[in-house]
């Protein structure tokens, strides 16, 4: 695997209802995916069984639920969500990207 991530040269992979996602890179045990959201699109609320996951926000802002408590999260926030913790996001702003961070990696990601 490329040790680097160059964003320009790595696609933007189209999820629909206004979010695309690029994986920035992955070990076994770690996965870094960039998550561009347009205003409005929701990250629907749901729970891994086998991941845990922190969700840093790089630009914009969110509406954001973990384990049933909500906050506002702004650039430099993030959220925590262990494995079984119900969690979602909707963005405030149009061109709000959060840096998820996947333990392991998502396998249904590649």
């Amino acid at each position: 695997m490329n040790p680097y991530f160059e964003n320009d040269k790595v696609a933007w992979t189209e999820l629909g209802d206004g979010i695309r996602r690029k994986i920035v890179g992955h070990t076994t045990e770690l996965m870094s995916v960039l998550v561009h959201f347009d205003k409005g699109a929701i990250g629907t609320p749901h729970a891994h069984d086998g991941h845990d996951q922190i969700a840093y926000v790089l630009a914009g802002s969110f509406d954001a639920e973990v384990a049933g408590v909500r906050r506002v999260l702004r650039v430099g926030d993030a959220f925590i969500a262990a494995r079984l913790q119900t969690h979602g996001v909707v963005a405030l702003e149009d061109g709000s990207v959060l840096l998820d961070q996947f333990s392991p990696r998502r396998e249904d990601y590649l």
